[in-house]
């Protein structure tokens, strides 16, 4: 009996080891499984974080770029096709006002002809036709009243229009204007058989003589030898050409004109960088016109215009072949 009790006393105390050990186990699997349940879900929150790092990268590929653009390629388009709607629905909104506007214009009109037919003005000529009323004669189509500019007709004028007659001219007023006659009759020269010769050119207000420092000089060339030599300072104006009676240098030759050119001095002023006034004579050249021109140093002069001569200017009238070259002796 001693022996069983000893193994029984043996297995209760085995039962309650095993059963606190137990305890202890459970304990310590508890907390392996929450250790392994909060292990997992933090591999899953890593995992998913992990994830969507892998989709915003891939969100950044070149890929997505391009779907980016073109959805907003679409976008545009789609924007674009709804204005151009829009637009056509104002141009045609335009359309109907301006259509309306033009038959509000047309029915406005035909309501101002019918109100014009019904008015009893119109009336008016329809019963005195009928009261057999006497009425001035109308003026044909073809005949248009005379308008004019200033004070009204007289009454006399008036009535003759209406009666289809021409009003009286008006007496001319004298006119006591220039007819350049007297400037006409002050440019001509009479000859001796008693022929005149109109002048083309007169001296302009501003004419002076060089002064006697200025001793300006003609030179005549032909084949590089020298013809003849003139003194300008001794008048203020020298007219070239044909005619012998009038002109002051003679040329000969059938391609000059009878009044071909001239060298003309004139007085010029001019102010300097103070403001002060400097006056010159100066020689000038002027064609009249000519058939066959005048030549400035190789050049071309235009008509009726003056043009500044300078030291050892060359000058060739019409087409011969003598130079008369303009020179200024320096000063002393």
């Amino acid at each position: 009996m001693s022996d069983t009790a000893a193994r029984n006393d043996d297995e209760t105390s085995r039962r309650r080891k095993y059963d606190d050990g137990g305890d202890e186990v459970g304990d310590e699997r508890r907390k392996r499984y929450r250790d392994d349940g909060s292990g997992r879900r933090s591999n899953r929150s890593r995992s998913r974080s992990r994830d969507r790092g892998q989709r915003r990268r891939r969100s950044r590929t070149p890929d997505s770029r391009d779907r980016r653009s073109r959805s907003r390629e679409r976008e545009r388009r789609r924007d674009r096709a709804r204005d151009r709607e829009k637009g056509g629905d104002r141009d045609r909104d335009r359309d109907r006002d301006r259509n309306r506007e033009r038959r509000h214009r047309e029915d406005d009109s035909e309501r101002k002809e019918r109100r014009s037919r019904r008015s009893p003005d119109s009336r008016r000529p329809q019963l005195e036709s009928g009261r057999n009323a006497e009425r001035p004669p109308r003026s044909e189509p073809g005949q248009s009243l005379i308008k004019r500019s200033g004070p009204l007709p007289s009454q006399d004028d008036s009535f003759a229009i209406s009666k289809g007659e021409e009003p009286e001219k008006p007496i001319e007023k004298p006119n006591f204007g220039n007819s350049g006659l007297l400037a006409a009759a002050s440019n001509s020269v009479t000859q001796a058989d008693g022929t005149t010769i109109t002048l083309k050119y007169h001296e302009p207000p501003e004419a002076r003589k060089p002064p006697p420092r200025d001793a300006w000089k003609l030179f005549v060339f032909k084949d590089q030898d020298i013809v003849d030599t003139i003194e300008l300072g001794t008048r203020s104006c020298w007219l070239v050409g044909r005619e012998f009676s009038i002109v002051d240098l003679p040329a000969e030759h059938p391609s000059i004109s009878k009044q071909h050119a001239v060298i003309q001095f004139r007085y010029t002023e001019k102010r300097n960088e103070f403001g002060d006034k400097i006056g010159r004579v100066k020689p000038y050249l002027i064609d009249l016109e000519s058939a066959n021109g005048t030549m400035l140093n190789g050049d071309k002069v235009p008509n009726s215009r003056y043009l500044e001569l300078r030291n050892k200017d060359m000058v060739q009238f019409g087409s011969s072949t003598r130079e008369y070259v303009l020179m200024l002796p320096p000063k002393e």
